[in-house]
């Protein structure tokens, strides 16, 4: 007899198994066929958008004035600190050092 009710504990307890399992699948493929919502565009993202923009085309017309121009306008703005001098001065001089470079590349070129 204890075989029988054992048997039939397991039985029950399978089949409340085989229901849970069967909901969960179901809510599963009820929000798989909803349409997901688009998110809301982030309003930072144009801001970003207008600010690249600007500063390609800002780099285009350095391109167009020339090498010196970049070093012209990186000499315009007063540095925020003794850090920020020395930075412009490393670049300023490692620019003038590859210019040279180039001329004299171009002036032994045959």
């Amino acid at each position: 007899m204890k075989r029988k009710a054992a048997l039939l504990l397991g039985a029950a307890a399978g089949a409340g198994a085989a229901l849970v399992i069967r909901r969960r699948r179901q809510a599963a493929r009820e929000i798989e066929l909803e349409p997901a919502a688009e998110p809301e565009p982030d309003p930072r993202a144009e801001e970003l958008r207008r600010r690249l923009a600007e500063a390609r085309a800002a780099a285009a017309d350095q391109e167009e004035l020339g090498p010196g121009a970049a070093a012209a306008a990186a000499d315009e703005a007063p540095p925020a600190d003794e850090f920020e001098a020395m930075r412009r001065r490393v670049h300023a001089e490692a620019r003038a050092a590859a210019d040279a470079m180039k001329r004299s590349g171009e002036d032994a070129a045959p």
